[in-house]
């Protein structure tokens, strides 16, 4: 009998360390995916999803999480801010998910903000600009580096090559304006100044007009801040236009589809990029070397498309709330909290370090400037 009481004891106490973790072994947690899978930021948010399911596989094969097996939810958000609000409140009401990683882009997560603050769901974007972790949000973290740092990191490669007037090409979006703002503000940190800048609607298909008067104020380089097709067309105008001075585009354009629509006149253009892009060029010394070697390996057998300085976001997000879940389970707040405590973790975008204060994670550092030669990325040294 005391045995038989014993055992009901360990049954007991088992049951209520797994309910205490919000999990139990062989049941399943859902987190949601929201992505643009159509418009105009799609070309990055499909190759993000099916990095996602990748991730997903890649912890369910190795057990789960704590036993429990991970299920991605995925909505499309069409590229739209509108329509990424309609999604996460599906995600958060209807598929009662955990945790979002997503949206794809800034004016998406920034329409989002309401939402996730008043459902208290723990989200990790894949974006690029700072504006939703700036303030800082409790409840909202995003696995690219913040614009402040792509900034920081032109900057201090301009000054190093004694470039101290620039023209500043930047999109009418919210991307577009963050980037904007922080050049101007970062600019004199570094003894740069700004001696024109020209703004685009970000699906124009042509900006001659906007880059000669930039040319007129004769800069020694152009920075162009924009995602999408719109840098690649910046970059063929002003080839067009003969401009003596340097290109350089901002963090989002390391990707197939800049070198595609700007064809030749991509060559020796530069920009700052995830190491990524040339992850065969780093050091042996470089702990991401061996992480990003392994994924592009998965990425190239999954036969999911051709790599970006985007294709790790989704990979990296996923992982660090399958840990901060490891860590505390799936109750919103206790999440949240381990999520912020997130240290030393060597992913594909970076190595992250989170705090209450920072909820990126990811400094200049991360980064590193590359350019283009013969139609291949090169890691600048």
């Amino acid at each position: 009998m005391k045995n038989l009481a014993r055992v009901f004891v360990l049954i007991f106490l088992i049951t209520a360390l797994a309910a205490s973790a919000g999990m139990t072994a062989g049941k399943e947690i859902k987190i949601g995916g929201l992505f643009a899978l159509s418009g105009k930021a799609a070309n990055v948010g499909i190759t993000t999803q099916k990095v996602a399911n990748m991730v997903v596989d890649e912890i369910n094969k190795k057990g789960g999480i704590k036993g429990a097996k991970l299920v991605l939810v995925v909505a499309d958000t069409r590229s739209e801010p509108g329509q990424a609000v309609i999604a996460m409140k599906k995600l958060i009401d209807n598929d009662k998910v955990v945790a979002i990683v997503g949206p794809t882009t800034t004016g998406e997560i920034m329409a989002c903000i309401p939402t996730i603050e008043e459902s208290k769901i723990p989200v990790v974007g894949c974006v690029g600009g700072a504006a939703p972790v700036t303030p800082i949000r409790p409840y909202v973290f995003k696995s690219p580096q913040k614009t402040s740092s792509a900034v920081a990191r032109i900057y201090m490669y301009l000054q190093k090559k004694g470039i101290k007037q620039i023209g500043v090409m930047s999109a009418t979006d919210k991307f577009g304006e963050e980037g904007l703002v922080l050049l101007r503000q970062l600019a004199p940190s570094y003894g740069i100044k700004i001696v024109a800048d020209e703004q685009f609607d970000p699906n124009d298909s042509d900006m001659s007009v906007q880059v000669g008067k930039i040319a007129a104020a004769k800069p020694q380089a152009m920075v162009v801040w924009t995602i999408g097709p719109a840098g690649a067309i910046v970059t063929k105008n002003a080839r067009q236009l003969k401009v003596p001075f340097q290109i350089v585009q901002c963090h989002g354009q390391p990707d197939p589809t800049y070198i595609k629509v700007a064809g030749s006149a991509a060559n020796g253009t530069i920009m700052p990029s995830t190491k990524l892009m040339v992850a065969s060029q780093l050091p042996n010394s470089d702990p991401q070397k061996k992480v990003e070697l392994a994924f592009i390996k998965e990425f190239n057998a999954r036969k999911i498309g051709e790599l970006s300085t985007h294709s790790g976001y989704a990979w990296d997000a996923i992982q660090i709330v399958a840990n901060g879940i490891k860590k505390a389970g799936t109750d919103p707040e206790k999440l949240r909290a381990a999520i912020e405590s997130t240290k030393n973790y060597v992913g594909v975008s970076g190595i992250y370090n989170m705090s209450k204060d920072d909820h990126t994670g990811l400094n200049s550092g991360s980064l590193v400037m590359v350019t283009i030669k013969n139609g291949k990325w090169v890691m600048i040294k």
